[in-house]
């Protein structure tokens, strides 16, 4: 048992050979290639950070200037409206104040007629008289039809 052992022990001191040393330092290099890598990633991604922030600047200046705008547009649909409501306001109260005048003298103007049928109609009833006793004035009234 004792020499089966020996062969054992002395391997263990030897462990690592040449070519695993070699492997090791081949290792270590392409870990130190990956960390580049990473580094370079990370780098990258802060770039692609550093963008996005400047994306979120340029909409937030754009988001300002459409509230600017919109409060704008509310402003002219404001003063629209009032002018609107103005003038229909002044049209409808001078339509009002003029038709007033034309309604009293239509009225006055009813009641002349109104007194005016009493002595026109008096007025045919004597021509009509005076045409039944003179023949010419009733070929004249009756050229023109007047009764």
């Amino acid at each position: 048992m004792l020499l089966l052992l020996v062969p054992v022990l002395r391997a263990g001191d030897n462990g690592f050979t040449q070519k695993d040393r070699e492997l090791l330092i081949e290792l270590k290099v392409k870990m130190m290639e990956i960390d580049k890598r990473f580094e370079q990633v990370d780098k990258r991604i802060e770039q692609v950070d550093k963008r996005i922030e400047q994306v979120d600047k340029r909409i937030d200046q754009v988001d300002k200037r459409i509230d600017g705008m919109t409060s704008f547009m509310w402003m002219l649909a404001g003063i629209f409206s009032t002018f609107t409501v103005t003038i229909m306001s002044l049209l409808f109260w001078d339509r009002r104040t003029m038709i007033r005048p034309f309604e009293k003298t239509v009225a006055e103007i009813r009641v002349e007629i109104a007194e005016n049928k009493e002595v026109n109609g008096k007025l045919v009833d004597a021509l009509r008289e005076y045409a039944k006793k003179d023949r010419k004035f009733a070929e004249v009234v009756s050229q023109f039809n007047i009764f």
